[in-house]
């Protein structure tokens, strides 16, 4: 199994769109509420009229009870903006205020919930994670999880 992706330097080899939605994707950071693992997730999407939404990690002491950027940030989206396809996201992490060295990757269940936005919008979502260092880039949630689950 190959997984294709696009591997950049920094945040200045990006295209003006990527750098802008991983920029809002720094900016939600300040919204991470982490005081448990002290890892903070902020998270961004695109959406097709241009529309970045942003969403933070929630910690809550009741674990599980609490819920990652990228669903934060996608459950938000399409409550603000109903019907509004999907074309991208953005997530970075850091720790101590300090942006990781290397990108992290979403969790399954983000990849889930991706994959049905993705579905829903009936086209490929970019995905880009970001970090202090190498940014990734894919295109569709498939190449982060083959074998996706589908009701359909």
């Amino acid at each position: 199994m190959t997984i294709p992706y696009e591997a950049y330097a920094s945040i200045d080899e990006l295209g003006a769109a990527d750098r802008a939605l991983l920029e809002a994707a720094i900016e939600a950071l300040k919204g991470s509420y982490a005081p448990y693992s002290h890892f903070n997730v902020g998270a961004a999407v695109r959406l097709a009229d241009g529309t970045v939404v942003k969403g933070a990690n929630q910690e809550n002491a009741a674990y599980p009870s609490g819920l990652c950027a990228e669903r934060t940030a996608m459950f938000a989206a399409s409550a603000q903006h109903p019907g509004v396809p999907f074309e991208a996201i953005a997530l970075v992490c850091s720790r101590d205020g300090r942006l990781m060295p290397d990108p992290a990757s979403p969790c399954g269940a983000c990849r889930q919930v991706m994959a049905q936005y993705e579905r829903l919008a009936g086209k490929p979502l970019r995905i880009i994670l970001g970090s202090g260092g190498p940014i990734l880039a894919f295109t569709g949630v498939e190449s982060l999880m083959p074998l996706i689950f589908n009701d359909l």
